[in-house]
């Protein structure tokens, strides 16, 4: 990746850490509190990325507190050497655990700490709060593993629930505090019930690649007490970049539908650009890419929907396409919904997301059109429509799309 690789574009991982403070190279604490302060003059808030599960093997708690790590024995060590390490500690050698998850062996630069230990769980509190002084949020890393049930699974010991107790704790002091949990395995509702505000959508990511429709419009059918609290991305630090991952019409496809559903809108490092390499997280930079004209354009009209009041406090709806004639089996290959801010801010977003020509139907949800004409602007293009109100209530807007085509038409009652 890097030909002209060097030791210093190693600096260490960002998932395993010592401790939460800033090296004094960077101003320390002072200059966070500044930098922080800065960014909220222009309405930025500032999320650290906080790792739950493990920390370094030079994390100050071995030495002082190895009883807040699982300790393995000879045995472990000479059954699965990739997933144990000696280590010196105050308390004398001790074996312990990597990090890890149930499905994987450890990781070799980290060591897991034990939440069945009560002591342990007070002090990643006490440490949950110190952070919250320092920011406005933290991003937990794959926080389903401090799950009793996955904790269990990884390692034959059920602790008691963490969670609930943490985020409680912190939002007691920190009330607009956020919490956002990197969670995979069906287990977003379950962090959002313990305290997470938001938490990552991964299933619609994967079935937005799966290029199938039927899912994804299945998927969005969840309630909206759920739907407002995941976080919705086309890439993030694992996953491949999206402008490698998706052909170009469906990359723009699929981000009309991640980025206008409810929810939190999570966009990547270079996602705007068009980057097309993934950067392993233990290097501190990638190669240079030139910019991609035709991505950068395209987000940056996305951009500057995603500010219009509808798509951030508005009411959003799903609309089901209907056949737009008998036996035209080709609508099922469409996502639409319909988001309303006031009377003069409503949308209708459609796609057709499927590599064939389809057409269908949307039967508005805005009762009020009847008797109107309505002229229809697509924010994301050039097209323009004049229509009969009550023809969109009662029998439907009639779409004709290209493969991976999309509309975000504001409508403009008269």
């Amino acid at each position: 990746m890097l030909p002209d690789l060097t030791e210093d574009d190693i600096p260490g991982s960002g998932f395993a850490i010592t401790t939460y403070t800033v090296n004094a190279a960077l101003g320390g604490e002072t200059a966070l509190a500044q930098f922080r302060e800065k960014l909220a003059r222009r309405g930025i808030k500032l999320m650290l990325d906080f790792v739950p599960n493990h920390t370094a093997p030079d994390h100050p708690w071995v030495k002082a507190h190895p009883d807040y790590y699982v300790e393995g024995s000879e045995a472990a060590l000479a059954e699965a050497p990739a997933n144990y390490l000696r280590v010196e500690t105050d308390k004398g050698p001790k074996i312990l655990a990597y990090g890890r998850d149930p499905n994987f062996p450890g990781w070799p630069d980290t060591l897991q700490l034990h939440y069945a230990n009560p002591e342990l769980q007070m002090a990643r509190i006490d440490e949950l709060i110190a952070i919250a002084g320092k920011c406005d949020g933290v991003r937990c890393d794959m926080a389903m593993l401090l799950l009793p049930e996955i904790f269990q699974r990884t390692w034959g010991i059920t602790p008691e629930p963490f969670w609930p107790k943490a985020t409680a704790t912190v939002l007691e002091k920190y009330p607009a505090f956020t919490f956002m949990a990197e969670v995979y395995w069906d287990l977003e509702w379950t962090l959002q019930q313990q305290g997470f505000t938001y938490c990552y959508d991964k299933r619609l990511y994967d079935r937005l690649r799966d290029g199938h429709a039927g899912p994804i419009r299945g998927h969005l059918l969840a309630g909206l007490d759920y739907q407002d609290k995941l976080a919705r991305f086309l890439e993030n630090h694992d996953e491949p970049r999206a402008a490698s991952e998706f052909l170009w019409p469906q990359h723009q496809a699929a981000a009309i539908i991640t980025f206008l559903s409810p929810g939190l809108r999570f966009f990547y490092d270079g996602q705007f650009e068009g980057a097309r390499v993934r950067v392993p997280t233990h290097l501190c930079r990638g190669p240079d890419e030139p910019t991609n004209p035709e991505i950068a354009a395209f987000y940056a009209r996305l951009l500057a929907v995603l500010k219009r009041t509808a798509f951030r406090d508005g009411a959003w709806s799903q609309i089901q396409p209907q056949p737009a004639w008998a036996d035209n089996w080709t609508s099922d290959g469409f996502v639409a919904y319909a988001c309303a801010g006031e009377p003069d801010d409503r949308h209708v977003v459609v796609v057709n997301y499927t590599g064939n020509q389809g057409q269908c139907r949307l039967l508005l949800p805005f009762p009020d059109l009847h008797g109107k004409q309505v002229r229809l602007t697509d924010a994301m293009g050039t097209e323009v429509y004049d229509r009969d109100g009550s023809d969109l209530v009662d029998n439907g807007l009639f779409i004709d799309h290209a493969p991976w085509h999309f509309n975000v038409f504001v409508l403009h009652p008269h």
